[in-house]
C-alpha cells in the first residue's frame, strides 16, 4: 500500500485535534471504509488509514482549494478526494447509495484558515474581511458587513454569535462603512465594548459573521442525519464541534436518532462530549473547544 507523507503542504500546518479519542471511538478495522468530510490537511485521515490499510476505499471531502491541494500533495491519487463542502458531497454520495464504516466530521476551522491573514479568519491579523472556507463562492463577510440591512447585522450576531450587544455592535458597523479588513471590524466590536478581557471583544461577531458567509448551522443541520444514513450497519460516527452553537445541534439532532425506542437508528457511545486532556491543551492549546460527540449505528 502507498504511504502517505507524513507531511502537509509548505505552510499549511495544522495539529488536528483529539486523535486518540477519535481513533478510540471509530475502532477503524483493516479493510474497512471510511469517509472524512472535513479533511482539511489530512491529519486525522492519516492516523484512520494507518488502521484500516486501504486508502483505495477512502473518501476525504473539502471545500477549501488550498486543503484539497495540501490532501493530493500528501495521499496522491490513494485516495478519492472531492472538492466540495460537505453539503455538496453528502448530496452526491447518497445518490451513489455509497455506506461507509467509519465516518468523521471535524467541524473546526482549520490553522492556516486562521494564521493566514489574507483569508481573513483572524481579529488579530490586520487581512481583507473575507472568511471564505470556499475560495470560489460569491458571499464574503466585507458584502455582510458593508451591505447588510441593520436589522440582518442584528439577527446575524444574535442568532450566530449569540452577542449581547448585537444592536449596539450592528449601528457601529453601519456608522463605519466602508470597512475594509479585519482590523477594522474588530476595533468597531471592540468600541461597544470598553475595557480588558480575557476573550477579544470581537471574538463573537467574528464567529458569527463567519458561520453565516459558510452557512456552517444551516449546512450541519441538513447533512447530519443524512450522514447516518451513509453509515453502514455497526458503522462508527465522530463529530468534533469547536463552539457551543454546532454542539448543541449535534447533541439535538443524535438525540433525535438515537434513544430507547424502536424507530433509533443510532446508539450513542458518548453521553457527554468528550474533550481534550491536559496534556493535549499543552501541545495544541486550540483544542481546548474542541468537544467530540460519537455514535455507532444500530443493526437492525
Amino acid at each position: 500500500m502507498p504511504q502517505p507523507s507524513s507531511t502537509p503542504a509548505e505552510g499549511a500546518v495544522h495539529i488536528p485535534v483529539l486523535v486518540e479519542e477519535v481513533l478510540r471511538y471509530l475502532a477503524p478495522q483493516k479493510g474497512e471504509t471510511y469517509l472524512d468530510l472535513t479533511a482539511g490537511y489530512g491529519g486525522h485521515a492519516a492516523r484512520i488509514l494507518e488502521r484500516t490499510q486501504a486508502p483505495e476505499k477512502a473518501v476525504l471531502v473539502d471545500r477549501d482549494s488550498n486543503a484539497i491541494a495540501s490532501l493530493t500533495e500528501r495521499f496522491g491519487d490513494t485516495v478519492r478526494l472531492v472538492h466540495a463542502d460537505f453539503g455538496t458531497a453528502t448530496t452526491q454520495l447518497v445518490s451513489e447509495k455509497a455506506q461507509f464504516d467509519v465516518i468523521l466530521a471535524d467541524l473546526g476551522v482549520s490553522s492556516p484558515h486562521l494564521d493566514q491573514a489574507a483569508r481573513g479568519f483572524s481579529l488579530a491579523q490586520n487581512g481583507p474581511l473575507d472568511m471564505r472556507m470556499d475560495q470560489d463562492q460569491e458571499l464574503t463577510a466585507e458584502r455582510i458587513v458593508n451591505s447588510y440591512s441593520e436589522e440582518q447585522l442584528i439577527d446575524i450576531l444574535t442568532r450566530y454569535g449569540e452577542e449581547p450587544k448585537a444592536r449596539a455592535i450592528a449601528k457601529a458597523i453601519i456608522a463605519a462603512r466602508p470597512l475594509a479588513t479585519t482590523i477594522e471590524l474588530a476595533a468597531v466590536a471592540a468600541k461597544v465594548w470598553p475595557g480588558h478581557s480575557k476573550v477579544h471583544p470581537a471574538t463573537r461577531t467574528f464567529q458569527a459573521v463567519r458561520i453565516a458567509v459558510n452557512d456552517e448551522l444551516g449546512l450541519l443541520s441538513k447533512n447530519l442525519p443524512q450522514w447516518i444514513n451513509l453509515l453502514k450497519p455497526e458503522g462508527r460516527i465522530c463529530i468534533i464541534s469547536f463552539q457551543s452553537l454546532e454542539d448543541r445541534l449535534v447533541k439535538n439532532l443524535l438525540a433525535d436518532l438515537s434513544g430507547d425506542r424502536y424507530d433509533a437508528t443510532i446508539r450513542l457511545l458518548t453521553k457527554r462530549p468528550t474533550t481534550a486532556e491536559a496534556t493535549e491543551l499543552v501541545h495544541n492549546p486550540r483544542s481546548r473547544s474542541a468537544k467530540l460527540r460519537a455514535a455507532v449505528k444500530i443493526k437492525n
